[in-house]
């Protein structure tokens, strides 16, 4: 496989949407995953030529979250059957949490209101996350709230900077490195759910789904703040991550995000906004949009495009709200690489 492969053409897109749906793609009832079945090179040429992004408005970390990410997920083609009896793991934010700054990190309540809508729906659900700033993962888990919430549930959690870990091939391979390491467990996963915190980013512009997953490797073999992967690129890195995990969608904690020095010394900034996706570049094109960002001058999303999903707009499906009648653009640190970011 080439390095850079060339993206299909639209008549080869074409013919791949008549053979696989999305939904087949990512979940089949009573089949599994496709992509278990037809191999990770072939992902690329499988994707739709348009990907549905979900947006509800007015939510609160008190409301009914569990019955607005049930509507996205069905909203945007996920269907229910296929994950019964699979193991879904979610993938919240936890990089620096204290409770007193709820703008950081993924709030328990979306954790709690997504692990109960997969857990009805028949799978096994557990949480894993890597912290990038702090070594330890049970003081995060608990400055997070995300203890509270897998203690409610009964939930299982994976440590992933210490986990068990395998080695395999780097099949996004826009970066030096030849693989990546992940936990045994995460590579094991019939579905990861990126859930992230919406946040502004000093050197990205954003980050949102796909910067969420640099926590899926280990602290114990890329350091803190995961440096290994800061010295092989971090646009090219984030690409190779997500082209290298199992099956992943995105459930967005947009309802408190943060702006300005992002993603840790930043202000809160309250959207009231929860997002879901099926294709991750798609969905962080979606909230650059919102977030006042061109999602084409976004390092890594300019470098998702034609490989990972199609970020153009027109390339987009909006349910429920349309992104326009969300967009809020958030302060950012001034500097001339996120001023260039900045939609005209």
């Amino acid at each position: 496989m080439d390095d850079h492969p060339t993206p299909a053409t639209d008549e080869e897109m074409k013919q791949a949407d008549h053979a696989v749906s999305r939904r087949r793609l990512l979940l089949t009832a009573g089949g599994g995953l496709a992509v278990a079945a037809v191999g990770y090179p072939l992902v690329r040429w499988l994707r739709p030529r348009r990907h549905p992004v979900f947006l509800a408005a007015g939510q609160k970390y008190d409301g009914p979250l569990a019955q607005t990410i049930a509507d996205g997920l069905s909203a945007v083609g996920f269907d229910p059957a296929g994950i019964r009896g699979r193991k879904v793991l979610l993938k919240p934010n936890m990089v620096e949490p204290t409770r007193a700054a709820p703008h950081m990190t993924t709030h328990p309540a979306v954790v709690a209101a997504a692990a109960e809508v997969f857990l009805r729906w028949g799978a096994e659900v557990i949480v894993g996350e890597g912290p990038g700033h702090v070594r330890d993962t049970e003081m995060a888990l608990a400055e997070s709230g995300i203890a509270d919430a897998l203690r409610d549930q009964r939930l299982r959690f994976l440590d992933i900077n210490y986990a068990e870990v395998r080695e395999t091939p780097n099949r996004g391979r826009v970066s030096r490195l030849s693989s990546l390491v992940f936990p045994a467990e995460l590579l094991s996963a019939d579905l990861i759910v990126s859930m992230p915190k919406l946040k502004t980013h000093h050197w990205m512009g954003i980050t949102a789904a796909m910067k969420n997953m640099y926590g899926a490797l280990p602290g114990l073999i890329y350091g803190w703040p995961k440096n290994v992967l800061h010295y092989a690129g971090i646009p090219q890195t984030v690409i190779d991550i997500n082209a290298s995990l199992p099956p992943t969608i995105g459930i967005v904690d947009g309802i408190v995000c943060m702006e300005g020095d992002g993603p840790i010394l930043g202000t809160p900034k309250p959207m009231g906004l929860l997002a879901v996706g099926l294709n991750l570049p798609a969905l962080d094109a979606t909230l650059a949009r919102i977030a006042g960002f061109e999602p084409t001058r976004i390092p890594y999303l300019a470098l998702a495009q034609g490989r990972l999903g199609r970020i153009d707009d027109a390339s987009i499906i909006q349910r429920g709200e349309r992104w326009q009648s969300l967009r809020s653009p958030f302060d950012s640190v001034d500097a001339p690489h996120l001023n260039e970011m900045r939609a005209g």
